[in-house]
C-alpha cells in the first residue's frame, strides 16, 4: 500500500475505462424536497448538487436524450419498505400526504417523461426501470441525485451490474458530509462506474449519435 491511493489502486489493476455508448438517458435520483428543506430531518445542504441536477435535465432535453426520474413512497406504515424502513427512521418523511417527497422547482418532469417510485435505495431494485431501459436501446446512463453514498452508489452498481453503463456527474451529486461522498465517488470511479464533471456530462450527451 501507498501513501498515493489513486496509484495504490492503479496498480492493483482498479480504474478501467468505460466508454460512454451511444444512447444514453440521464437519470434524476430522488431530488426532492426532504433534502433541501431545513425543516425536514434529512436535510443535507445539497442546493449546489440540485441547482447541477437542473443544468443536466435542460442539456439532456435539449440533445434528445430521455429523461428518468426517482422519487421515494411509502404506503401507510412504512411496511413496503421492509428493513430499510426500520434502519432509517426519517424515511417516514415519504409517508402519504408528506410535502416532502415532491420535486422541487426547476426539476418537474414533463407528462412524457417517467417518474419511478421505489422504496430501497437502488432505482433499479423491484421497479421496472432495467426493462424500460432496454426497451428504450439505452446503454449508458448518466445520473446525479441524492445522497451520494446511499441511492447514487446502489443506483450506479445496480445499473453496471445490469449491463448498463454508469456515468455518475460529481457536481450533481450531493450528501449530508463531504467524507461519504467523496469516499463513494472514489469508489465508484474505482470499480463501478465514471465519475465526471457536469461540463463533460453535458458534452457526452450533446454528441453526435448520442440520441435515442
Amino acid at each position: 500500500m501507498t501513501d498515493d491511493l489513486n496509484a495504490d489502486y492503479q496498480a492493483a489493476g482498479f480504474g478501467g475505462r468505460l466508454a460512454f455508448g451511444l444512447r444514453p438517458a440521464l437519470l434524476v435520483i430522488d431530488v426532492v424536497e426532504a433534502y433541501l428543506r431545513k425543516d425536514s430531518p434529512l436535510y443535507a445542504g445539497v442546493e449546489d448538487a440540485r441547482d447541477s441536477n437542473i443544468r443536466l435535465v435542460d442539456g439532456a432535453r435539449c440533445a434528445g436524450v430521455p429523461v428518468i426520474f426517482t422519487n421515494v413512497t411509502y404506503n401507510a406504515g412504512g411496511a413496503d419498505g421492509g428493513v430499510f424502513f426500520r434502519k432509517v427512521p426519517s424515511l417516514k418523511v415519504f409517508l402519504p400526504g408528506s410535502p416532502l417527497g415532491a420535486f422541487p422547482g426547476g426539476l418537474q418532469p414533463r407528462a412524457d417523461e417517467l417518474v419511478v417510485s421505489k422504496q430501497y435505495p437502488s432505482a433499479f431494485f423491484g421497479t421496472s426501470i432495467a426493462p424500460t431501459l432496454r426497451a428504450m436501446g439505452v446503454d449508458t446512463v448518466v445520473m446525479g441525485g441524492f445522497s451520494t453514498s446511499g441511492c447514487v452508489r446502489a443506483s450506479a452498481m445496480d445499473a453496471m451490474q445490469h449491463g448498463f453503463i454508469p456515468y455518475v456527474v460529481r457536481e450533481a451529486c450531493g450528501d449530508r458530509d463531504s467524507r461519504p461522498h467523496e469516499a463513494s465517488l472514489f469508489d465508484l470511479q474505482a470499480k463501478y462506474a465514471e465519475v465526471v464533471s457536469e461540463a463533460e456530462a453535458l458534452a457526452l450527451m450533446s454528441g453526435p449519435g448520442n440520441r435515442v
